[in-house]
């Protein structure tokens, strides 16, 4: 995007791209079909960011000017549940394929296997590149190299040290919209599964700090799935500051304390003949059902006729009140986008530049912004890139 924009605006445009191949991060996006943006109006989107730092950049370029574009390169796209806005045809590559002919059609060139190495400056103002042993001379560099998140892909984080080499602090990095990893061996008992409408509160040193309700996925290790990589940012800080973090999970969201009560009071009645395992299995899925047995205390072949006051109350109270301990998260390789990075307050909000190094721009996750899943991340790499290029290119000219 930044390279199009540039080269739009009439300067000569060189990408140097790390790997053999670009676009391979994008390729894997959105679990390989690309959640380009959301439909949100301003004023929402810009509330799922850690900061308003881009409120400038989204004035400028933002949901429908991106949309426009894309459909311009005739790819079609779209909207599905929660706003969020796809290629049609559910293919990631595709829209990678769409930015790259777009580039190339207005003669941008790019050069594969060229990692750079080191920016070239002189009295604090960019003077070119070097990669490969070969200096690049420019008037205009834009650092897009992405974060440390799927280093696989070629964001192992050199952009953070070109920044830094140019001046720049850098908010310590992490992992955000990350699976979280739990105690003990209970979501290992329910690995893969998959639940839909869950609330989940979460408590940082025994304080109610966050909630979302959505989709909650177990796995080996612990939980993800949207839910789960909302809260994740909150709960990745904590840990870090050695806080004690425990999720909540409410099973039962559309039924208050009473109201579920008053339903197992009704099913025991009429169920009495059934043990407890197979009663169970008319409030949740079958992998549930040994984990809830076991942390209720309630015997799976206990018949539900012997079922006691306190045993329904306990198992009221679990529905409503199912607790993990968060022990960590997962690493880079796992984590969708990177939080920190360079500091917003080093950057020209208007037009990407530094504020450290004249001719250097500073475009997506590189920044120190992160936001929830659901298009807004990919919405910032794109407002930001066609900012620095638009920007880089007054430059130039």
């Amino acid at each position: 995007m930044a390279a199009t924009q540039a080269a739009e605006s009439g300067a000569d445009v060189l990408i140097l791209e790390k790997m053999k191949h670009p676009g391979r991060k994008l390729n894997i996006t959105g679990k390989g079909r690309c959640n380009i943006t959301n439909i949100a109006p301003l004023n929402d989107f810009i509330s799922h960011f850690n900061n308003n730092f881009l409120q400038s950049a989204f004035s400028q370029y933002f949901t429908p000017d991106l949309m426009t574009f894309l459909e311009a390169q005739n790819l079609k796209l779209v909207t599905e549940r929660g706003g969020r806005v796809f290629p049609a045809t559910g293919k990631a590559p595709d829209v990678t394929k769409t930015l790259l002919d777009a580039a190339r059609s207005l003669g941008v060139e790019t050069q594969c296997s060229a990692p750079v190495s080191k920016l070239i400056t002189n009295n604090n103002r960019i003077a070119g590149v070097i990669a490969k042993d070969r200096e690049y001379r420019c008037n205009s560099v834009i650092l897009a190299t992405g974060g440390c998140s799927y280093p696989a892909t070629g964001s192992t984080g050199d952009g953070y040290k070109f920044a830094e080499s140019a001046g720049h602090t850098i908010v310590p990095t992490r992992p955000a919209l990350v699976p979280l990893e739990t105690a003990g061996r209970t979501t290992t008992r329910m690995d893969t599964l998959n639940l839909r409408n869950v609330n989940v509160r979460m408590f940082i040193d025994d304080k109610m700090a966050k909630e979302a309700f959505g989709e909650l996925v177990f796995s080996k290790t612990g939980v993800t799935g949207p839910v789960i990589l909302t809260l994740s940012g909150d709960a990745v800080d904590a840990l870090r500051a050695n806080k004690k973090v425990f999720i909540s999970i409410d099973l039962k969201p559309a039924l208050n304390d009473a109201k579920l009560g008053a339903r197992i009071t009704r099913d025991c009645a009429s169920r009495a003949k059934e043990n407890f395992g197979s009663f169970l299995r008319g409030f949740m899925a079958k992998q549930m059902v040994p984990v809830c047995a076991n942390l209720t205390r309630i015997p799976m072949n206990r018949a539900v006729s012997r079922l006691t006051d306190d045993d329904r109350n306990r198992l009221r109270t679990w529905l409503k009140d199912f607790q993990l301990k968060v022990t960590g998260f997962r690493p880079f390789a796992e984590a969708i986008v990177t939080a920190g990075g360079v500091a917003t307050t080093e950057v020209d909000p208007a037009t990407m530049e530094s504020l450290k190094t004249k001719g250097l721009y500073i475009a997506g996750e590189l920044l120190d912004i992160n936001a929830d899943t659901g298009g807004y991340n990919l919405q910032a790499a794109f407002s930001t890139g066609w900012l620095a290029g638009h920007s880089a290119a007054q430059q130039e000219n």
